[in-house]
């Protein structure tokens, strides 16, 4: 039968103060699992600083080694184990393993609503206690009232499929009265129903704003573009290989590219839409800031990549997955100013964790406030996005309509979206 769910995660610490984290995960394989992994990694803010993947299209095994983003936050280890658990397939017997799985119910969605007096950094703080409680947000609607009130709307989903309870609402609530002492007004959380569904879409981007955001290629002679992430020096920097000579049945990718957080998770992302299975893999520590990947790779069939028009498609695909993952752009709504951030969605419909909490940092940190903020998504390019729209408040310390200030705030937008 193989090792039960509670055996399959091991997480160990760093023998010295300092030293990494050890995740190790042995469990049945099944495509796309390297990148649950690497999301899951992701949303608990956490690094990875090197890693090994093998299998044998039965059975994998990964080592990760892994450390905080940031010295100050706090990782809950034991509730990280127990969300890697999760996604890990049964241990059943291997004549059960090409039988489709029943799918997961889907954890339900929770209206938290709350009114407060406005204050700079106040929608980062928020963000942060649910970040700290594992409570996922799936759309959020801020409003700013003229007498300087908010009205807060936050989607959101319990990672411990426990905001049934009174007691996790309570505790939810109580956390908010802490962070927003006096000025919080009321807060309310109930289960959302289906009224909320007409949420889920975003307002219309002008024509221009969505060329920019989502544009696929970037040539030479093309100036550089606001939205995305490298300049053309960066763009020739980035190797993106396949080689099909030194293994009979797989095919190799060689990647080296500049490092940015959630690097393995935008590779694994990519194969995962793509229905690619890794089948052994090596990802090197960080060397001069700039990361090397060798992957033994199969189409989900088991056969290998040797079609040259498919090898290039993958190619180019991963090249603009590693060099512009997330799309940062300022652009004018009306008289306002508003603050664009795009990413890619899976083709499961799962976003990228902790956009709006990064965001929301580098905004506090530049003393921004944040007049209305919206979730959604939008189709473009033959695939769905999710957009990130702030409205910004024009009575702070910037100029806002100055071009040298917009690119100060898309350039720290970017850099804590990026781990820079």
């Amino acid at each position: 039968m193989g090792v039960t769910n509670d055996d399959a995660v091991l997480i160990e610490k760093g023998k010295k103060a300092g030293e990494p984290y050890v995740i190790t995960v042995n469990c049945p394989d099944k495509t796309g699992l390297g990148c649950d992994i690497c999301h899951t990694i992701l949303e608990f803010g956490l690094y990875i600083t090197r890693g090994d993947v093998s299998t044998d299209g039965i059975w994998c095994y990964v080592v990760l080694w892994v450390i905080p983003h940031s010295s100050s936050h706090v990782v809950r280890w034991m509730n990280l184990k127990e969300r890697l658990q999760s996604i890990c397939p049964p241990s059943i017997p291997s004549f059960y393993l090409n039988q489709p799985s029943q799918r997961a119910s889907s954890s339900p969605v929770y209206l938290l609503k709350f009114c407060s007096l406005d204050r700079k950094g106040l929608l980062h703080d928020v963000t942060e206690v649910l970040d700290e409680l594992e409570l996922t947000i799936q759309r959020v609607k801020v409003t700013t009232t003229p007498d300087g009130y908010v009205l807060d709307l936050f989607f959101i989903k319990d990672n411990l499929e426990l905001l049934h309870t009174k007691a996790r609402q309570d505790e939810t609530c109580e956390r908010l009265y802490t962070v927003l002492g006096e000025s919080c007004i009321s807060c309310e959380l109930q289960l959302a129903g289906p009224h909320c569904e007409n949420l889920q879409g975003t307002s219309s981007l002008s024509s221009v704003a969505a060329e920019e955001l989502f544009r696929f290629t970037l040539s030479e002679k093309e100036p550089r573009s606001q939205a995305l992430s490298q300049d053309i020096t960066e763009l020739k920097r980035a190797s993106v290989k396949t080689d099909n000579s030194l293994s009979p049945a797989h095919t190799l990718l060689q990647i080296n590219c500049v490092d940015h957080k959630g690097f393995l998770y935008d590779i694994m992302r990519t194969l995962k839409d793509w229905n690619i299975k890794i089948a052994y893999g090596r990802f090197s520590p960080v060397n001069k800031g700039r990361r090397e990947l060798d992957l033994f790779i199969q189409h989900k069939g088991g056969e290998k990549i040797v079609d040259p028009e498919k090898q290039d498609a993958l190619c180019s695909r991963l090249k603009l997955e590693l060099l512009h993952p997330l799309r940062v752009l300022i652009t004018n709504r009306g008289p306002d100013t508003e603050l664009l951030v795009a990413n890619p969605v899976e083709v499961s419909g799962r976003g990228r964790p902790r956009v709006f909490y990064d965001v929301t940092f580098a905004l506090k940190s530049l003393g921004i406030c944040i007049f209305l903020a919206e979730i959604g998504r939008h189709s473009a390019a033959d695939r769905e996005w999710e957009i990130y729209r702030f409205l910004l408040d024009e009575n702070c310390n910037f100029q806002l309509s100055s071009k040298v200030v917009r690119n100060q705030i898309v350039d720290k937008v970017r850099r804590a979206l990026m781990g820079w």
